[in-house]
């Protein structure tokens, strides 16, 4: 009975339920026929005003043409602003952090919750068949794979004797990069380059692999004829075709651009092309630089054309040894042998030193159109022009080129000489340092002399000791000189010592000038009657005690 009874609630509540839940649904329904009669009450006047507005609007019906002139008129818009130019994004370099292993690389591998495979256990190398020897695996190959590869393919190695195989793979120490380096450095060949171990080699270090400033630092340094702009890597690339990367060192000059110094990889060849035309200020700024050519060695060189003495030259490298310091203090011996920076000290080779070491420029010299030939290293021929005209007159440096080995400065003759222009010449330091004059006639020491640049015709006869009083004609002076054509002239100059520097009575000499101080009246007389009476030597000797006399 009592179960007969508690099944009748439950069978009253549950039609209550439904009962409830079927009131509700039909409140809901009442309200939104409610709703919608409202809604179209509200509409309907709205509606009814559109129409009334549109009967009685004054605008012309679409059939209907406008009021003539007043036709309605365009707006008068702003003008469009000017496009914005987006720069195209620079083409990225590779990442360098894309490492693959080879043989002679250090690893250290850490494995969750087995200690006794990781820490100081778990430092390993690759052996020379590019396999890593791991307890319980056995040998895992390595060679030309990635950090993560490899951690990946360890990983899985031991997911078959671990639960949980969770490793931590890091690089300890890279193996010694071998590498290629050809074009426009001092010594291009082949080179073994070993990575700076950071931190003193501990098994927590880092390894910094060596970059191309590195490389070329290790291979002398780049020449001054080298194209910085356009260096290309050619990196192998594990079945796939060969990797090339370009290289444009002069950001990282002018701009500070790190990006342009990646790292090298094991195998990599690294080029520096030749430059096709050189810009002298561009030249003096990459000689400066920490990846430019040492000049410890001497250079062979050539001065030829309008110098005092033509031909070959060597010329050596002051270099203080006290001051040449390895780049890092740290390093190991391999690598500190190999990373010498150049001293601050140390003289670079400039035209204008190999010109002073000729004996310097004539006085028909060309000093605007100087050449400098040299060869590259693909054996082709650079001219490269100097002008140390605008060396003189504005100060540019960077027209003083730095030398190389192998070069030959040409030194052509003016076409015309200009006088007050080669006075400034005569003065500069690779001018000769002193005038050679010959005096010859009636002076007390006559004979070559050597006198200071831009020295005047008073000076060098005060040089010669002067006119001899007793024969020389001391109104004029004969002066004699070569001409850069080839022709000679003479001249007539009256002397007087009291002038100041003109070309009338007391002209700039110029080398290799002539001087000839002619015989007095007196002293012709004396030699010609001397000459004629020579058999009647007492007579001789008569007449000149009484010329003497009087």
């Amino acid at each position: 009975m009592k179960q007969q009874e508690s099944r009748n609630k439950e069978d009253t509540l549950s039609k209550k339920l439904s009962l409830c839940q079927f009131s509700s649904y039909g409140m809901m329904v009442i309200l939104f026929i409610c709703w919608q009669i409202s809604y179209t009450a509200q509409a309907q006047p709205l509606y009814q005003q559109d129409q009334t507005l549109s009967e009685t609007s004054k605008l012309p019906k679409l059939q209907e043409s406008w009021p003539e002139g007043k036709e309605p008129q365009p707006p008068i818009l702003p003008p469009p602003p000017e496009p914005i130019l987006i720069p195209e994004p620079e083409i990225p370099l590779p990442d360098s952090k894309g490492y693959t292993l080879g043989a002679g690389d250090r690893l250290q591998i850490d494995i969750f919750n087995v200690p006794e495979y990781s820490g100081e256990n778990g430092q390993h190398q690759v052996q020379i068949d590019g396999t890593l020897n791991l307890p319980l695996i056995g040998n895992v190959s390595v060679q030309g794979i990635t950090l993560d590869k490899a951690k990946e393919l360890i990983q899985e190695k031991y997911g078959e004797y671990l639960q949980i195989p969770i490793v931590n793979l890091n690089l300890l120490a890279a193996r010694p990069l071998k590498i290629a380096i050809a074009g426009e450095v001092q010594h291009p060949g082949s080179y073994t380059i070993s990575p700076i171990v950071s931190q003193g080699g501990n098994s927590k270090s880092g390894t910094k692999l060596p970059t191309v400033t590195k490389a070329l630092q290790v291979a002398g340094g780049v020449t001054t004829s080298a194209d910085i702009r356009q260096i290309k890597i050619r990196r192998p690339q594990p079945n796939a075709p060969e990797q090339v990367i370009n290289i444009n060192l002069w950001e990282l000059l002018e701009n500070g651009n790190l990006v342009q110094d990646i790292s090298l990889r094991d195998g990599d060849t690294l080029f520096i092309p030749s430059i096709t035309e050189i810009n002298p200020a561009e030249s003096t700024q990459l000689a400066s630089a920490n990846f430019a050519g040492t000049n410890t060695q001497p250079l062979n060189i050539a001065v030829v054309g309008e110098v005092a003495r033509p031909g070959p030259y060597i010329l050596e490298t002051d270099i203080d040894q006290s001051q040449v310091l390895s780049t890092e203090e740290n390093l190991d011996s391999s690598e500190a042998d190999s990373n010498i920076s150049l001293p601050e000290n140390t003289r670079l080779h400039t035209v204008t030193k190999a010109i002073k070491m000729a004996g310097g420029i004539t006085s028909a010299a060309d000093i605007r159109q100087i050449r400098v030939r040299r060869l590259t290293r693909t054996g082709t021929e650079q001219i490269i022009t100097v002008n140390l005209w605008e060396l003189l007159q504005s100060g540019d440096l960077s027209q003083d080129i730095v030398l190389q080995s192998g070069d030959t400065i040409y030194v052509p003759v003016a076409d015309e000489v200009n006088l007050d222009e080669l006075a400034e010449v005569t003065a500069s330091s690779f001018s000769p340092g002193n005038l050679k004059i010959n005096v010859i006639g009636e002076v007390v020491t006559p004979g070559t002399i050597f006198i200071a640049p831009n020295s005047t015709l008073n000076q060098a006869l005060l040089a010669a000791g002067g006119f001899n009083p007793a024969r020389a004609k001391t109104e004029e002076i004969e002066l004699i000189r070569l001409n850069p054509n080839g022709t000679v002239t003479r001249r007539k100059v009256e002397v007087d010592f009291s002038a100041k520097v003109n070309e009338e009575t007391n002209p700039t000499l110029l080398n290799n000038d002539v001087i000839l101080v002619g015989r007095s009246g007196r002293a012709t007389f004396t030699d010609n009657v001397g000459g004629v009476l020579a058999p009647f030597s007492p007579i001789n000797r008569i007449l000149g005690i009484f010329f003497d006399i009087f």
